[in-house]
């Protein structure tokens, strides 16, 4: 894919992604790369979407504020409630970036975040981990926005409705990417 359609493309599913719900879930995760550890923070709001990404190599308070920053700015909103683990650095980072906002600190609270990380989980062991902080980061932030597209509820569905609405996803992503399917020879 050449460099002019990448962005294009971007703009493109950032203007059909939802918007943001008033509640989000915040957590953060530890990366090995290259044996060190690092510290992958992530935002999810309450209907499950990832909100956005960081890849950090602190887990402190600066590096809350830093993802809160980024996360505001990404979304261009402020959310109503925020959810978190019992990190102290959470707290601390919501008091100066965003004291306004209610914040929920407990042990269960930020599950939908807790589970929001699997599919990166999984995602890295097939890749047999990541090369690069940089790479790690590319590769993340555009796979949280893209696996979720093809991951839906399907315990919620019946077989005939999955099919139907896999039909229906599949054509919106030939439609955003402007690929069409290739004819099988028979």
């Amino acid at each position: 894919m050449d460099a002019p359609v990448r962005p294009r493309l971007r703009r493109r599913a950032a203007r059909q992604r939802p918007r943001p719900g008033d509640k989000w879930h915040l957590d953060e995760v530890f990366v090995k790369i290259q044996g060190r550890q690092r510290y992958l923070w992530r935002a999810v709001d309450a209907d499950g979407n990832v909100l956005d990404i960081l890849l950090q190599n602190r887990r402190d308070e600066a590096a809350a504020r830093r993802f809160f920053r980024k996360l505001m700015k990404k979304t261009r909103s402020v959310p109503r409630v925020v959810a978190t683990d019992k990190l102290r650095s959470y707290g601390a980072a919501h008091r100066q970036v965003m004291p306004s906002v209610e914040h929920h600190s407990h042990k269960g609270l930020n599950n939908r975040a807790e589970n929001s990380h699997q599919p990166t989980r999984q995602r890295e062991r097939a890749r047999k981990g990541f090369r690069s902080m940089g790479a790690a980061q590319r590769f993340l932030a555009a796979f949280s926005g893209i696996s979720p597209h093809f991951r839906p509820r399907r315990h919620l569905m019946t077989a005939t409705d999955y099919r139907t609405e896999m039909i229906i996803r599949f054509a919106i992503w030939d439609h955003i990417t402007g690929s069409v399917a290739l004819p099988t020879a028979a």
